[in-house]
Order: C-alpha cells, then sequence, then structure tokens
C-alpha cells in the first residue's frame, strides 16, 4: 500500500495541472492563450519541476514515510506524463483518479499541506510565474476533496 500511496500523493500535484489547463482554454484580449504546458516550459521544465518536488518530498519529514518503498523512478515518469498530459502536452497519462488512488489511505489535511508546499517549492525554485503557479495551486485545492480523509 505505501508504494500506491506514493504514486497517488504526489499525483494529485500532476492531476491539478489536468483542472489548470481546462481553466486556459479561453481567449484573452482577444488572442488565444498558450496552453498551460508551453507556459510551463514543456516537458524539459516540467521534468525538472517533478525532479525537485520529488527530492522535497524525501527530504520532508511530514510524509517522507509515505513514499518509503516508492519505485521513484516510475513515480517520477508518472508524475512527468501526468503534468504533460493535464497541461495540455502530447504526453499519456494512464493513472487512476484522485478519489481512487486516495481511497484507504486516509490522507490528512497536514499530508495535503505538506505535498503542496513541497510543490509551491519546487516551483519557486524554477521562478514559475505567479499566474501559472495560481492555475495549479487552484486546481489542487479543488482536489483536496478527492483526496483527503478517504
Amino acid at each position: 500500500m505505501k508504494r500506491f500511496s506514493v504514486v497517488a500523493l504526489v499525483g494529485l500535484g500532476l492531476l491539478a495541472a489536468a483542472c489548470a489547463s481546462q481553466m486556459d482554454g479561453g481567449m484573452t484580449g482577444g488572442m488565444a492563450k498558450k496552453s498551460l504546458y508551453d507556459r510551463l516550459g514543456q516537458k524539459p521544465a516540467i521534468t525538472a519541476v517533478v525532479d525537485d518536488f520529488i527530492g522535497n518530498v524525501a527530504a520532508d519529514n511530514r510524509i517522507n514515510k509515505r513514499f518509503a518503498t516508492t519505485n521513484i523512478p516510475r513515480l517520477k515518469t508518472m508524475l512527468v506524463d501526468q503534468i504533460c498530459e493535464a497541461t495540455g502536452g502530447p504526453c499519456k497519462y494512464t493513472g487512476r483518479s484522485m478519489l481512487a488512488a486516495h481511497r484507504g489511505m486516509n490522507i490528512t489535511d497536514a499530508e495535503f499541506n505538506a505535498l503542496v508546499d513541497d510543490l509551491v517549492k519546487s516551483l519557486n525554485t524554477f521562478k514559475v510565474p505567479a499566474e501559472e503557479q495560481k492555475e495549479l495551486l487552484t486546481a489542487l485545492g479543488g482536489m483536496k476533496g478527492d483526496i483527503v480523509g478517504h
């Protein structure tokens, strides 16, 4: 279950991007707005953020126990694919929904918030602009009900 919980818990950040990509599909000032995938810097930038994020989670005593038996290279690949697809990129994520992935895990508010803190730290490290951070974090907050307490 720990292996599954790692994928599920970290995956929530990626699914946040899926919701965010739906938010940026409109028009801005008469011009089509670039996809979140493009604004984030595409797959190389997403990969760099995910690598940093996993490092932050591993060092975070609030949640790192959930990741003790995780296959980290596989997790990174899944996260990159999920963020890539969710933000309008060409990748394909085949993971489970947040509700299905977190059922039975009893994720707490504190664990959810710790993961968000670790993601923000990575986004700041790579100087992701405030607008893109807001899109990701707004979507992440919206998924909290499918993650916490199940």
